[in-house]
């Protein structure tokens, strides 16, 4: 199969918040709510609110929303004045949430998106709005210094079930980083349609974001652990932990990566040149 995007932009706070997107047992969903709050860079914190804990599928989602941004996102100011911008608006309409930076909104099709992200059957549009829908019930409040900004993690949503059309709006930090206004990370997206584990997911778009095409970096074990799960854990569980994020690396070094175990529990691992 042929696929359109190479690689997804991503804004790099939304892939290093830790326990952003996690590793979910049943149940998980019912059961807890989402919560994350992340500081970095010159005094700037980035914090998370949902009502569900967000999980791999999510992930892959969100992937491939921005990367369909990249080629074909649609640059939607708070007063668009081109006739494609008005109508949009409308599109979006009734409730668009004064946006006070330029949007920047994918327009395509569940279809398209399935195929992009290497869904098995992209004809089911079901699973993937659920992760639309759930990514848009997500609060995002930034503080920089002594100003606060709110907005969802998606600006917003709009769906046709009869045609399978879809419009998402992402918010200004996705859209700052895609438009290349802010440092991204680059996601390889023939990487993402071949792993495979949910440890490999999340370790991938955690790395892809603090290690630049071609360098290298080092980990250990148990921090590749916190990557995936963040709830504490017995002994037992974590040798069981340790186990599945071996096998990860391994899904990492199928598709290019080296990755070297230089003592006991500590990697050194390096990205492909891309």
């Amino acid at each position: 199969m042929k696929y359109d995007l190479t690689h997804a932009r991503h804004d790099r706070a939304h892939c290093l918040a830790p326990g952003l997107f996690r590793s979910l047992k049943r149940g998980d969903r019912k059961r807890l709510k989402l919560h994350v709050a992340y500081e970095y860079g010159d005094n700037r914190r980035t914090e998370f609110k949902g009502p569900e804990p967000l999980g791999v599928d999510d992930l892959r989602i969100l992937q491939g929303l921005v990367a369909m941004a990249g080629p074909s996102g649609l640059i939607l100011s708070p007063e668009p004045k081109t006739e494609e911008g008005k109508q949009l608006r409308l599109v979006l309409e009734p409730k668009w949430e004064a946006v006070k930076q330029d949007a920047l909104v994918v327009k395509g099709s569940y279809r398209t998106l399935a195929r992009e992200i290497g869904y098995a059957n992209i004809e089911n549009s079901k699973p993937i709005r659920d992760c639309i829908e759930r990514l848009w019930t997500v609060s995002i409040i930034v503080q920089t210094g002594n100003k606060r900004q709110g907005f969802h993690l998606l600006s917003a949503y709009t769906s046709n079930e009869a045609d399978g059309k879809l419009y998402v709006a992402l918010n200004p930090l996705m859209a700052s980083a895609i438009l290349g206004n802010t440092p991204h990370a680059r996601i390889n997206m023939d990487e993402v349609r071949v792993l495979k584990s949910d440890p490999a997911r999340l370790i991938h778009q955690r790395l892809c974001a603090w290690i630049d095409p071609g360098k290298s970096g080092r980990a250990e074990i148990d921090t590749l652990c916190e990557y995936v799960w963040v709830e504490q854990c017995t002994q037992s569980t974590m040798r069981t932990r340790r186990s599945m994020i071996r096998k990860a690396m391994k899904e990492l070094m199928d598709i290019g990566w080296t990755v070297t175990e230089y003592a006991t529990k500590k990697y050194d691992i390096k990205r492909p040149t891309q």
